[in-house]
């Protein structure tokens, strides 16, 4: 009687929200104008739900929507005459969000664009309801970031690092079941066969997803914030911990019958399976906190999961005011997507370079104190990881010297365009997953007299593998820089597309064996081929 009592008091409440076309107009107006300026981004976003660890997205705006229909329950419709509070601050937050997505679509990058559009939608949220009562609607709000794609520089690192630990665990668990396996890096050896543990397997697939499902879990549950706190943050966790356990069934299941366990419907099979899993987890842990706090209410009560009255808050939205702020959102919008949709189109510039196949693979050099050259010898990778490297242009190249007891391997990259999702892989990430241990890196100096570059600012790291030690010299290189941080490459790109319509840029890595000579010796080598190549770099990687 109650709960019908609360319907039809909702249902009044949608009633005497009124109808308000001329509020209506100037929200559509609004939203239509957005579309040329967003237009980017959303097409971003498509091609970014069409992979596997995104492909929850299209889902997240549904549920984010109902949040906020639920929300709209906790803000009932004002009296008449009754004030809203400022809606003046929506209109601020607007304009930050069409700032940001203009220098999101200026520089082509889509990322930018993803999170403007965010904060886009908050603003008019604002801007509607005024920003005292609009604050009630943050998490829903908040709720669309799960849809958007990490920034492709993030997610190199964030995948790298889940997928050493899934390896480590899952491997764990194949050893704990009698079998023999050795890993080394992220390619799990069983000796007759290998399993690489790809992308699609670093725990991304279930962690935004569930991610997502714990987000909203934790919303519409009705308990003690620490609860609340406890299923956020058990979510990253989880997921990895189930990817590992997952890892480790593929390789007994290899191991006993074969790598037809480890492809096709089944290994797609066993990732439904371990999702359900997690989200099974999910709930015993809900359970359990309960039992431990004293609740003994059904897990079904302790969610607020009543969908009563959506339908009258959906038909507020029919009262929508055409308020002078928010004509000021439309206007606002519409005029900024005008001026961006006639302004003339900017070709990025395209700065002459020569192509890596003609870097000298004979190089006349000072070497070890006397006249000498250094000799390469030209290599390819595979195609599975230049379609991963994703570079336009790269060198692969080993230089030998007479006067030196080991090789230096060069390498080299290009990226024409560093937006849409190209991004410079960093060796921190690279080397790790084929294997190699970073024991020490840090930031140097290193001089090279005699050259017109004179010196270079690089990370100078040690790996190993096994009982194999190397020296590793490295920096991102373009457009006259030369930078030691991932982040830093990033966001200089961005300056620079907005500055001097320029992203493009590369890497520059050089990678010796720390030989009998010691750490010495090793940078004395690299140090030789770097001086011999420095002044030829700008032709590749241009300034």
């Amino acid at each position: 009687m109650v709960a019908g009592g609360a319907g039809v008091a909702e249902r009044a409440a949608g009633r005497a929200a009124g109808w308000s076309p001329a509020g209506l107009l100037w929200l559509a107006a609004a939203v239509l104008a957005a579309l040329p300026l967003f237009g980017y981004g959303l097409a971003g976003l498509a091609g970014a739900w069409a992979r596997p660890e995104y492909s929850h997205g299209p889902v997240i705006p549904l549920l984010s929507f109902y949040m906020f229909l639920h929300e709209m329950k906790a803000v009932p419709p004002l009296p008449p005459g009754a004030a809203a509070g400022s809606r003046w601050p929506g209109v601020a937050v607007i304009g930050l969000a069409l700032a940001l997505a203009l220098a999101g679509n200026l520089v082509q990058i889509n990322d930018l664009v993803f999170y403007a559009l965010i904060v886009w939608v908050f603003g008019l949220v604002l801007t509607g309801f005024g920003a005292r009562r609009g604050l009630v609607f943050w998490p829903s709000v908040l709720h669309l970031v799960f849809m958007l794609p990490l920034p492709q520089f993030l997610y190199w690192q964030v995948s790298t690092g889940l997928q050493f630990v899934s390896s480590e665990i899952g491997v764990a668990l194949v050893r704990a079941m009698g079998v023999p396996v050795w890993l080394e890096g992220n390619v799990i050896d069983l000796g007759v066969y290998k399993l690489q543990v790809a992308e699609a397997c670093s725990g991304l697939r279930y962690l935004f997803p569930i991610m997502s499902f714990t987000y909203v879990f934790a919303v519409l549950y009705r308990g003690p914030v620490w609860h609340k706190l406890v299923l956020l943050l058990s979510a990253v966790p989880l997921a990895v911990l189930m990817n590992s356990f997952r890892i480790g069934v593929i390789g007994i299941l290899v191991d006993r019958r074969g790598i037809a366990q480890a492809e096709g419907f089944l290994h797609v099979f066993e990732g439904w399976v371990i999702f359900l899993a997690c989200i099974a987890i999910l709930f015993a842990m809900a359970k359990a906190m309960q039992w431990l706090s004293g609740d003994r209410r059904r897990l079904g009560e302790a969610l607020d999961l009543d969908f009563s009255g959506l339908g009258a808050q959906l038909g507020r939205l029919r009262g929508v005011g055409a308020t002078p702020a928010l004509v000021a959102v439309a206007l606002l919008t519409g005029a900024l997507s005008l001026a961006f949709t006639l302004a003339p189109e900017q070709v990025a510039a395209m700065p002459a370079r020569e192509a890596f196949a003609l870097f000298p693979r004979r190089i006349e050099a000072t070497v070890g104190g006397r006249s000498g050259a250094w000799e390469g010898r030209s290599g390819s990778l595979a195609p599975a990881i230049e379609a991963v490297l994703g570079a336009d242009d790269y060198l692969a190249a080993s230089y030998a010297s007479p006067a030196e007891p080991e090789p230096v391997d060069l390498f080299l990259s290009w990226y024409a365009d560093q937006t849409d999702g190209s991004a410079i892989h960093s060796p921190t990430v690279c080397l790790p997953g084929a294997g190699w241990e970073v024991t020490a890196i840090e930031q140097v100096s290193v001089p090279l007299p005699g050259t017109a570059t004179g010196a270079v600012r690089l990370n100078r790291a040690l790996i190993r593998k096994g009982g194999e030690t190397q020296l590793v010299w490295y920096w991102f290189a373009g457009r006259g820089r030369q930078i030691t941080n991932d982040f830093a490459a990033k966001f200089a790109a961005m300056a620079d597309g907005l500055t001097r319509d320029r992203t493009d840029g590369g890497l520059v890595r050089l990678i010796t064996p720390v030989g009998d000579g010691g750490v010495a010796a090793a940078d004395a080598r690299l140090a030789g081929l770097l001086a011999a190549v420095a002044d030829r770099l700008p032709r590749y990687l241009p300034d």
